[in-house]
């Protein structure tokens, strides 16, 4: 760990005050925070651990109609739900805000000012989706159209969720208000732009200077400032009648852009728990700020709150920021709308004092490089082969032979063997080892490590067998029992960061207080004579009764299903202009710096065509060679991410959200008219 940093700033990021957080929020960002967090602590670092509900922006106001309520009682009521299931599950912050309150509404508002009396702002007339029905402007997300790159149906007005392109509202091809249902019509309205095009010079310089980041996160902000068109000015303004008044004269009825005043939340709490002090904490270079967020919020955080900061001047900018990617439920990507998640504050209804085994699984499963998946079996068998068979095992082991053998009271060892040595001499390496992993900010790395711990004491156990020795040599054993109490002791100090409450538990079974990282990095970690108490019990096997249970409650009934909406009528000779035609994948490839496009060959019979499909997130490219599909052929070419487009492939989403291609009869050859 580097000895120049005098504090480190850690935020995870705010979590939006619409809904509670379920598993994907708590592995994404909030459970390696809070890891990382307690074991700065643990080597006796000053921090402070930041965040707070983000209460602002236009999917509240949505909330809030589709409930009949005012916003601010959907935030009111959210912001509890989530802050109470946060600190439930052991989430150790310093503050947990909310971007509601007055001292982050004048610390953005001031945020801004200084921006616009600067000059740093563009003030720009432009013409935005307009609600008539709703009588409201409509911000970006809640705009739906078909996307002009890969013609998904469901796009947003910011971003294509299929194929990753970022959007325009005005990009959209047959636009609808989700608000109301309505085609919105295009309406003038001045609003304030940060002028990322001017800054991409010094937003690259400071993304090239971390090329150590993690490869996911480099690579996406190079893919957005590589991209053809480069950065684009983004407003920092909206037409909206919830969220912080924009304060320049002129600006009646506008409200920042939560996206601007959100990442200011880390600063306004920061505020609020160390007053004047706050400066210490945002623009001193001996500190250490890093960002803990999910890959959807990798460019917010590494672009445009960067840019931000870069124009106000004075901050100190983010000098690591371990985006994990996503996590998926039951091999199907998390759905708030279709209710396929496992929420937080019903897992500790269902699993009350089991925040532990939660917080193992999802460590274990962490999605650091690459999506993952969450399974209810996965979780039963790493509670009941891992933690209970493995670790639990151990300290039951130990802590019913020293009640058996000596009362409780820990003996003195006799000579060391050496099997004894080296367990010994590898129980004190074990922290500079999870450290090393830790401080890369590999937790899942860490936590295997840590659990080796375990696996070292249940091995030197059965080797020793002191059930047997007992009979035979009860000083040998006296010196077993000792070193097995070693391993017992480590595991307390090491688990804490990963599992608090049972590390909390094991630590006052074994009389032991919290021990620094350096404490931990010695030979004897609990003296003889120290009285171990006889509840050794960590964890619990989970029954087959309790996963089922989990299982049917995301059972979604067929009557539930929500359809898309049918889109207006067209003619017969609309119909008509489809050249339909069979073909056959004869090529698939990876699109460079486009994570979810695949560049298809496609033989049509009497040519192959190249298209472009955003399909990756759905299909390996190895299993596509040979898959018969249904293609338009007459669609305008179109270049995606420098690769011409010359059709489209024709497929169909399941109930669970997945893309299956529709059926190309087998008896029909390449190019043959689909009618």
């Amino acid at each position: 760990m580097s000895t120049d940093i005098s504090r480190y700033t850690i935020t995870a990021a705010l979590p939006y005050a619409n809904g509670p957080v379920h598993i994907g929020h708590l592995a994404g960002c909030y459970l390696p925070s809070d890891i990382y967090a307690r074991y700065l602590r643990k080597n006796e670092k000053e921090l402070i651990f930041v965040c707070g509900t983000d209460e602002h922006g236009a999917a509240i106001n949505m909330k809030a109609k589709s409930e009949g309520a005012q916003p601010r009682e959907i935030v009111d009521r959210y912001h509890e739900v989530i802050r109470g299931s946060l600190e439930d599950i052991g989430i150790s912050f310093d503050i947990f805000s909310r971007t509601s309150k007055e001292v982050h509404h004048k610390t953005a508002q001031d945020f801004f000012k200084k921006l616009y009396d600067k000059g740093s702002l563009e003030e720009k007339v432009t013409k935005q989706y307009f609600d008539e029905e709703a009588a409201q402007f409509i911000a970006d997300r809640f705009i739906v159209g078909e996307c002009p790159n890969c013609h998904f149906n469901e796009a947003y007005g910011d971003q294509c969720e299929n194929c990753g392109t970022s959007l325009s509202p005005t990009d959209l091809i047959e636009p609808k208000s989700r608000l109301s249902g309505a085609a919105p019509v295009l309406k003038e309205t001045k609003h304030w732009f940060l002028p990322l095009d001017h800054l991409s010079g010094k937003i690259k310089d400071y993304i090239q200077a971390h090329e150590n980041w993690r490869p996911n996160v480099y690579g996406q902000c190079m893919s957005w400032l590589d991209a053809g068109d480069g950065l684009q000015a983004r407003s920092m303004t909206r037409d909206l009648d919830w969220g912080i008044p924009v304060p320049v004269e002129g600006a009646d009825g506008k409200v920042l852009y939560v996206w601007f005043d959100a990442p200011i939340g880390y600063i306004s709490a920061t505020k609020e728990l160390k007053g004047e002090a706050w400066t210490d904490w945002w623009t001193k270079e001996d500190t250490k700020l890093v960002h803990f967020i999910g890959k959807d919020n990798i460019v917010f955080h590494c672009i445009i709150f960067p840019a931000m900061l870069m124009e106000h001047g004075g901050f100190h900018l983010a000098d690591e920021v371990p985006a994990n990617e996503f996590l998926n439920l039951e091999g199907r990507k998390i759905s708030t709308s279709r209710n396929w998640a496992v929420w937080l504050h019903e897992y500790l209804e269902d699993f009350p004092d089991q925040q532990d085994v939660l917080r193992y699984v999802l460590t274990a499963t962490a999605p650091e490089s690459k999506d993952n998946d969450f399974t209810w079996s996965d979780f039963q068998t790493r509670n009941n082969s891992e933690l209970v068979a493995i670790l639990g095992n151990f300290v039951n082991r130990v802590v019913v032979l020293m009640q058996k053998y000596y009362g409780g009271a820990l003996p003195k060892p006799n000579e060391l063997s050496p099997a004894d040595e080296s367990v010994l001499a590898e129980v004190a390496e074990a922290p500079a080892n999870i450290a090393d992993s830790i401080e890369k900010y590999r937790f899942r790395e860490a936590l295997s490590r840590m659990m080796n711990i375990a696996r070292l004491g249940n091995k030197y156990l059965a080797d020793e067998e002191p059930w047997k020795l007992i009979k035979t040599d009860p000083q040998r054993t006296e010196t077993v029992m000792y070193v097995a109490a070693q391993v017992c002791a480590q595991l307390a100090q090491m688990m804490e960061p990963f599992m608090p409450f049972s590390a909390a538990k094991l630590q006052a079974s074994l009389g032991m207080n919290k021990l620094s990282w350096s404490e931990c990095q010695n030979k004897e970690l609990i003296g003889p004579g120290s009285q171990i108490s006889a509840d050794g019990h960590l964890f619990s096997k989970i029954e087959d009764a309790m996963i089922e249970r989990q299982m049917e409650k995301l059972k979604t009934p067929s009557e539930s299903v929500n359809y898309s909406p049918l889109k207006d009528e067209i003619q017969f000779e609309d119909f008509e202009k489809l050249d339909l035609r069979v073909g056959t994948i004869v090529k698939a490839e990876k699109v460079k710096k486009a994570d979810k496009l695949l560049h298809l060959e496609v033989d049509l019979g009497f040519e192959t065509r190249s298209i472009v499909s955003g399909i990756a997130a759905f299909f390996d490219t190895e299993e596509l060679a040979g898959q018969r599909v249904s293609v338009v052929v007459n669609l305008a070419p179109r270049k995606l991410r420098g690769v011409v487009s010359q059709g489209m492939i024709l497929m169909a989403e399941d109930s669970e959200g997945k893309l299956k291609f529709t059926a190309a009869p087998e008896d029909m050859p390449n190019g043959a008219v689909i009618r």
